[in-house]
């Protein structure tokens, strides 16, 4: 753990131990994408686009795999941090390629891709400002730009059966101090001594844990501990994405 950590069991914007920050969905940010949002976690802000294209991809035509496919794309855009990031090339580096094979493979989870037909459904998410929970959060707001494509889709009589099969959310929790905390900022999560990202159905299952000891190992207890405030922090999440696509 950190020396000179400024926690001490509150934290920096005064919420509880098992408190989201808040957290906003703005639908339809960007008018030529199928369906689109823009989701806040606190100051951590993501834009979710989502596009359709009518094809497969070649190794899909080549296997003879029915149905369609769910791809994704994660970048954090120069100005998102304090410091400028280096703006990504054509080439991700590890770190958005690990991202975006978590975001494609949880939101996989929310298609019957037989239902889908042959296309492809590509989730573009662009972190308009990082503060701690960025993955997360474009799984969160990327569920529901795809929500809404998939409900354009319908509507125009493209898809006749809807492919939608599973409401998904993520979050993160972490351990500083000593403390489980719930959706941590930036500044928490480089103190904590364990962190996890947590990616879940509205069923109450789930479909990816992260979970990674920063400072020595943690216990089975303090494992029960974070997966319990993901729960809560996951059920909460996919209420406000409910509202939001009402």
């Amino acid at each position: 753990m950190m020396d000179g950590n400024p926690f001490d069991g509150v934290r920096l914007d005064l919420r509880g131990p098992d408190q989201l920050r808040p957290v906003t969905l703005q639908l339809d940010i960007a008018p030529a994408a199928t369906g689109s949002c823009l989701i806040s976690f606190g100051k951590t802000q993501v834009i979710c686009g989502v596009t359709i294209e009518e094809k497969i991809p070649p190794w899909m035509r080549y296997q003879k795999v029915p149905g369609g496919w769910l791809t994704a794309e994660y970048t954090m855009l120069p100005y998102s941090t304090d410091e400028r990031s280096q703006r990504q090339g054509a080439k991700p580096n590890g770190r958005s390629m690990e991202i975006q094979r978590l975001i494609g493979r949880s939101l996989r989870a929310a298609l019957d891709m037989k239902k889908l037909g042959q296309r492809t459904v590509w989730i573009d998410c662009d972190v308009l400002r990082a503060d701690g929970g960025t993955r997360t959060a474009a799984i969160t707001g990327g569920y529901v730009a795809l929500a809404l494509a998939i409900r354009k889709l319908m509507n125009e009589g493209k898809i006749k059966q809807d492919p939608m099969i599973e409401q998904i959310a993520a979050i993160s929790v972490g351990i500083v101090n000593g403390t489980p905390m719930l959706d941590l900022c930036y500044e928490e999560d480089v103190a904590a001594s364990t962190d996890t990202n947590t990616v879940m159905t509205a069923k109450g299952n789930f479909i990816e844990v992260q979970g990674t000891a920063e400072d020595g190992a943690y216990s089975r207890q303090e494992l029960n501990s974070m997966l319990e405030l993901a729960e809560k922090g996951c059920a909460e999440l996919v209420e406000i994405q409910r509202k939001a696509l009402l």
